[in-house]
């Protein structure tokens, strides 16, 4: 069995690789119907960025971060999560590159979209959200308890995303979405 410090990296590299490929096929995405909230998303999320590193190099915050997001020592703990969050960066991945030039931010519109049912759309309607959040829930496992705290926040966030999507979706393709969304799962394979 490996040191729980492999199954960190682990961790570390398959959201690095998760930040290159949003990063880059981020590029090839269709125009934006609405910019201007997408650059309002865009700064409260560096703005957000910007607050947690500051706060990460203060002495108090130093120290809780020590003692309790790297508690955990088990290698068998660390193994399932770093499993999870391979499975969910994975899952994530894939349906980025299904949805292809249709992908934007949550809650944005593209131009001339796409009903997509391919890949893990198939099966889950919101793939992206299940695998970062299987991809939080794994770095949770493997880098302490901590980070339970905002796994949540962000379940809480993408559900709400989702259905406000959902919303827009259907009535985008009256004809398609209801058949589609009948024979798929919100965000749980074959369970919800």
């Amino acid at each position: 069995m490996y040191d729980i410090t492999v199954y960190r990296w682990v961790v570390l590299g398959c959201w690095l690789v998760f930040l290159a490929v949003w990063t880059i096929t981020a590029f090839g995405a269709k125009p934006s119907l609405n910019d201007r909230h997408l650059r309002r998303q865009g700064v409260l999320r560096v703005a957000i960025l910007i607050a947690v590193l500051l706060a990460s190099r203060m002495p108090g915050v130093r120290q809780v971060l020590r003692q309790h997001i790297f508690a955990i020592h088990d290698p068998h703990t660390g193994l399932i999560g770093a499993a999870l969050v391979v499975l969910g960066v994975g899952l994530a991945i894939w349906a980025r590159f299904a949805l292809g030039r249709n992908w934007g931010m949550p809650m944005t519109q593209r131009e001339d979209p796409e009903l997509v049912a391919a890949g893990p759309y198939a099966v889950i309607r919101h793939p992206i959200y299940t695998g970062v959040l299987t991809a939080m829930l794994g770095s949770a496992i493997t880098l302490g308890p901590l980070l339970f705290l905002v796994f949540p926040l962000f379940a809480v966030y993408f559900i709400y995303s989702a259905r406000q999507e959902e919303k827009r979706i259907a009535l985008l393709f009256p004809a398609q979405y209801p058949a589609y969304q009948a024979r798929t799962k919100m965000l749980i394979p074959f369970l919800w």
